[in-house]
C-alpha cells in the first residue's frame, strides 16, 4: 500500500509537467530520461531495500583488497590469519607495456576515449550478440568495479535479486555507476594498477605478478609479447585458457591476442609473425611460500566452516571474521609435545629395523619393485611432463633423477640438502606420521587437534582427512550391541576356534579368525575379559549371536559415518575409519549413550565484535544410560583384566594418582600397518592412529608395530603432562557412577592364572603380513 500511494504521488506532482509538452514524441522521450534518472538514484539510495548496496565515494577512494580472518583458541589466543597470500601488488611502472598493450587491444580498445562506460561498445555487443556473436561489453573500468567491489554479490543485492531479468539491468547499472565514481577518482594508470592488481588468474591466484610468477617465472615488467598475450588471454576463461592444463586451447587464444594488438598498432606485422610462431614455453620452477603461518588446526577449522560460509555468503579470505575454536592450547600444546616426543623414538625404532633396505613390501614381505615409478607417476608434475616430453621415459626418467637444492623434514629440524625426486620420494615415504585428537563429550568440544607429525612437509591431516582399518578398537560396537541386546559384561564365551558361514555377493564363504598369538586357551571368559584381552575368537563369536549387520548398525548408530562393509570381520576393525570418526563415537560412552556433533568452533563474530553466530552442541540418544555406563567399565578391563592390552599404561607413574581410572582399547591391522589407541578418562576420550602413510611401508613384528607400542605411549605422556598441569582444568578421579539402575550383573573378577603379560592386540597371525580384506579376516 505504501508502495502504490508513493508511486502514485510522484506521477500525480510530475504529470501536469509532462503534458506541458505538446509534441508527443518529445513527451514520451523526456518522460523515460526522467524515469531513467529516477531509476539510477533508486539504485545508488538503495531505494526501499530493492536494489542492495552500493560502493559510495569514500569506498571508491580507500578500495579494500580483502579483510584477513583470525582465528584463536579458545582461550582467545591467536592461532593464524586467513588471506590470499598469493596476491601481490605491483606498480604501474613495474608492468610491461606489452602486458598493458595485450589488456588494452583485446578488452577495451577504447579505454582512453570512454569515462567508465563505453555505450559504443555496449550497443555494438549488443547487436552482436542478437546476430549470434556473443561478446561482452564491458570496459576495463566496469571490470574492475566487478573484481573490487563484488557488485554482484549477495551482500550487494537487495529484494529485487530475486526477479532474474531484472536483477541483470540492476546488475549492470550499478557497474555503469561505480565505473563512473573510479573513473571520477583515479587516472587512467591507476585504474589499470588496480585492474592488474585484482583480476583473477585461476585457482586462488589473483593479480598480474602472482600469474606471471607461476606460469613464467618472471615478473611482470620481463615478459615479452607472446607471454603477455597469454596471460591477457586467460582472462576470458582461467580454465579454458590456462596454458598449464589446456596448452593447446591456451596457444590458441594467445595468438588471437596476438591478432588484436596487431590490428590496433601494439605490435608489427614483422613482430606479430615472430610472436605467433614462438611455443608456449612455461617455466614451473617458482615455489610459492603460501604455506607460511599455516596449520593442521587452521585448515581444519576451513573445512568445518565449509557450509556454514556457502550458506551464509562469506568469504573467509576476505570477509575479516574472527573464529573462536574450542582447542585449549595448553593441552594442544602437551599433545604436540608428546606427539614429537614419541614420534621422534618410533622413527629412529623403524629406521633401525629396516636399515637401508626399501620398506615398501608386498603382501608376500617382498619389496614391490615398481614402488618409486607408480608414486612418480601420482605426483601432479607427471602428466605435465609426460606432454612436455612427449612420452619420452627417457627425459622424465632424467627430471625425476635431476639433483635439487632443498629443505627437508627431520626430528632435528629442517635439513638443507640436495636430493633429486626419486630420493625425495624414498626418503618421504620412510616416515612415519599421526593424527589424534581429544574431545570433551559433555560439552562436545575438541581440545586437541594434531592432523600430523608437520604441517608444513605433511598437509594431509590425519584426524578427519585420512581413513585407515581400525583394528581392534573397532572391537567395542561388537560388545555394545551385544549388552544393549541382551548380554551383560559376565557372559562366558570360550576361546576356542570359530567358523561362520555367511553369504558374500551371491557366494557363501568361511572365516576362521585366528588370534594374535595364535593360540586357543579353550579357557572360559566373562565379556569384560574378552574385549579387555582383545580375544578375537570370542569377539567372532559375539558378532555372529548379535548379527555383523547389527554391529554396523550401533557403529553408525554411535557416530561413525564412513561405510562399513557387512561381514562378520566388520567387528574386528577391516574397514576404514578416520580418528575424528572413533573418537566421536567413543564419546558417545562417556556422554551417556548421547551421540554428539563435535564442536571445533564456538563462536564468529565481524570486525566490530558483532557476534554473528554461536554454535551449540547437537546431541541424540542412541544408548540407554545403563549401556554407556557398563561400556565404560568393559573400557577399564584393559587396565584390570589379566592380559589387558592397556597395560602398559602403568608404566607411566604421572597417570596413577588419587584413585585415577582410565579405560582404553589399543588396536593393530594386518601387518602392523596401522597402530591405534583410544584412551578414556572421566573427562575426555582421545583417539591415536601412528603408521606410514602409504600402507605397504610398516613395522614386522608385535614387538615394534602394535598399537601398544606406538599409539599408546602418546597416550601416556599426553595425559602425564595435563594431569601434572594444576591449570588443565582436568583432575585425577575415578569413572563416573552408575547415571541410573544397572540390571545387568557385571562385577565378575576374572581368574589370575600366570600369563605373558605382552599383551597381544591385532589382526594378524605373527608371519602374516596380508593387510586385511573386509570378507578376509583370518585373525584377532
Amino acid at each position: 500500500m505504501f508502495n502504490r500511494l508513493l508511486f502514485k504521488a510522484i506521477i500525480c506532482i510530475f504529470t501536469p509537467m509532462f503534458r506541458r509538452i505538446k509534441f508527443p514524441i518529445l513527451r514520451y522521450l523526456v518522460i523515460f530520461l526522467y524515469f531513467v534518472v529516477i531509476f539510477f538514484c533508486a539504485i545508488e539510495l538503495n531505494f526501499l531495500w530493492l536494489f542492495g548496496y552500493s560502493p559510495d565515494m569514500q569506498d571508491i577512494k580507500t578500495p579494500t583488497l580483502s579483510l584477513s580472518s583470525e582465528v584463536y583458541y579458545a582461550d582467545g589466543t591467536l592461532i593464524g590469519r586467513y588471506y590470499k597470500q598469493n596476491r601481490s601488488p605491483v606498480e604501474f611502472k613495474d608492468i610491461s607495456p606489452n602486458i598493458i598493450n595485450a589488456l588494452i587491444a583485446t578488452e577495451d580498445v577504447r579505454f582512453y576515449k570512454h569515462r567508465g562506460v563505453d555505450f559504443y561498445s555496449f550497443f555494438t555487443s549488443m547487436i552482436s550478440t542478437a546476430k549470434g556473436d556473443r561478446r561482452g561489453g564491458s570496459t576495463i573500468t566496469q571490470q574492475l568495479a566487478k573484481n573490487l567491489f563484488e557488485t554482484r554479490k549477495k551482500k550487494s543485492q537487495g529484494i529485487i535479486k530475486h526477479v532474474p531479468f531484472i536483477r541483470t539491468i540492476v546488475y549492470k547499472c550499478k557497474e555503469w555507476l561505480t565505473a563512473f565514481k573510479i573513473e571520477h577518482v583515479y587516472t587512467k594508470q591507476q585504474i589499470l594498477t588496480l585492474y592488474l592488481n585484482t583480476v583473477p588468474f585461476g585457482n586462488n591466484s589473483f593479480g598480474i605478478k602472482t600469474a606471471s610468477l607461476k606460469i613464467f617465472n618472471k615478473t611482470p615488467d620481463k615478459v615479452n609479447p607472446a607471454e603477455a598475450a597469454t596471460l591477457v588471454g586467460m582472462l576470458k576463461a582461467t580454465s579454458t585458457y590456462n596454458p598449464i592444463n589446456n596448452p593447446d586451447h591456451a596457444l590458441e587464444r594467445r595468438n588471437v591476442v596476438l591478432g588484436q594488438m596487431l590490428k590496433y598498432d601494439y605490435l608489427t606485422q614483422a613482430e606479430y609473425d615472430v610472436n605467433v610462431k614462438k611455443p608456449i614455453t612455461l617455466d614451473l620452477s617458482y615455489v610459492e611460500n603460501e604455506g607460511q603461518g599455516d596449520s593442521y588446526i587452521r585448515q581444519a577449522v576451513e573445512r568445518w566452516l565449509k557450509k556454514w560460509l556457502h550458506d551464509n555468503d562469506y568469504d573467509l579470505y576476505q570477509d575479516g571474521l574472527k573464529i573462536y575454536t574450542t582447542i585449549d592450547p595448553r593441552l594442544q600444546q602437551y599433545a604436540e609435545e608428546a606427539v614429537a616426543e614419541k614420534m621422534k623414538m618410533l622413527q629412529k625404532r623403524f629406521d633401525n629395523l629396516w636399515g637401508k633396505k626399501n620398506p615398501w613390501r608386498d603382501s608376500n614381505g617382498d619389496e614391490i619393485t615398481d614402488f618409486v615409478l607408480k608414486a612418480e607417476q601420482h605426483l601432479p608434475i607427471y602428466e605435465k611432463l609426460v606432454k612436455k616430453y612427449s612420452n619420452n621415459t627417457a627425459l622424465i626418467n632424467q627430471y625425476f633423477e635431476r639433483p635439487k637444492h632443498m629443505k627437508v623434514f627431520t626430528w632435528n629440524g629442517d635439513k638443507d640438502t640436495t636430493f633429486s625426486s626419486v630420493d625425495s620420494i624414498k626418503y618421504y615415504t620412510r616416515i612415519l606420521n599421526t593424527g589424534m585428537m581429544t574431545i570433551e563429550p559433555s560439552t562436545g568440544k575438541i581440545k586437541v587437534w594434531v592432523g600430523g607429525i608437520d604441517h608444513q612437509y605433511f598437509n594431509y591431516d590425519h584426524v578427519n582427512q585420512s581413513r585407515r582399518q581400525a583394528g581392534s578398537t573397532f572391537k567395542p560396537f561388537a560388545y555394545v550391541t551385544a549388552l544393549d541386546n541382551g548380554f551383560s559384561p559376565c557372559d562366558k564365551f570360550t576361546d576356542k576356534p570359530v567358523s561362520i558361514k555367511y553369504n558374500d555377493g551371491g557366494k557363501t564363504q568361511v572365516w576362521e579368525p585366528k588370534n594374535a598369538d595364535f593360540r586357543f586357551s579353550y579357557q572360559e571368559m566373562s565379556l569384560r575379559w574378552a574385549m579387555g584381552k582383545s580375544v578375537n575368537s570370542v569377539t567372532a563369536q559375539v558378532t555372529e549371536k548379535v548379527g555383523w549387520d547389527k554391529v554396523v548398525e550401533y557403529a553408525h548408530k554411535c557416530g561413525i559415518e564412513s561405510p562399513l562393509k557387512s561381514v562378520p570381520s566388520v567387528s574386528l576393525g577391516s574397514n576404514d575409519v578416520s580418528v575424528y570418526e572413533m573418537v566421536r563415537a567413543y564419546s558417545t560412552f562417556l556422554n551417556k549413550g548421547q551421540k554428539i556433533d563435535p564442536l571445533l568452533v564456538s563462536r564468529i563474530t565481524d570486525q566490530q565484535g558483532n557476534v554473528l553466530e554461536e554454535f551449540t552442541l547437537k546431541t541424540e540418544k542412541v544408548l540407554s544410560e545403563e549401556t554407556a555406563w557398563l561400556m565404560l567399565y568393559m573400557f577399564r578391563g584393559g587396565m584390570e583384566e589379566p592380559g589387558g592390552t592397556s597395560l602398559a599404561l602403568w608404566e607411566y607413574p604421572g597417570l596413577w594418582k588419587k584413585d585415577n581410572q582410565i579405560g582404553g582399547k589399543t588396536g593393530t591391522s594386518s601387518g602392523y600397518v596401522d597402530g591405534w589407541y583410544m584412551g578414556i578418562t572421566k573427562d575426555l576420550v582421545t583417539g591415536i592412529w601412528v603408521g606410514a602413510d602409504d600402507r605397504s611401508v610398516h613395522f614386522t613384528s608385535s614387538e615394534t608395530g602394535e598399537g601398544s607400542h606406538t599409539a599408546l605411549p602418546i597416550f601416556g605422556r599426553f595425559m602425564e603432562k595435563v594431569y601434572a598441569d594444576p591449570k588443565s582444568g582436568y583432575t585425577y578421579g575415578p569413572f563416573p557412577k552408575p547415571w541410573s539402575k544397572i540390571s545387568k550383573t557385571y562385577d565378575c573378577p576374572s581368574p589370575r592364572i600366570k600369563t605373558d603379560t605382552a599383551a597381544i592386540d591385532s589382526l594378524f597371525m605373527p608371519g602374516d603380513t596380508t593387510m586385511i580384506k573386509p570378507d578376509t579376516v583370518k585373525t584377532d
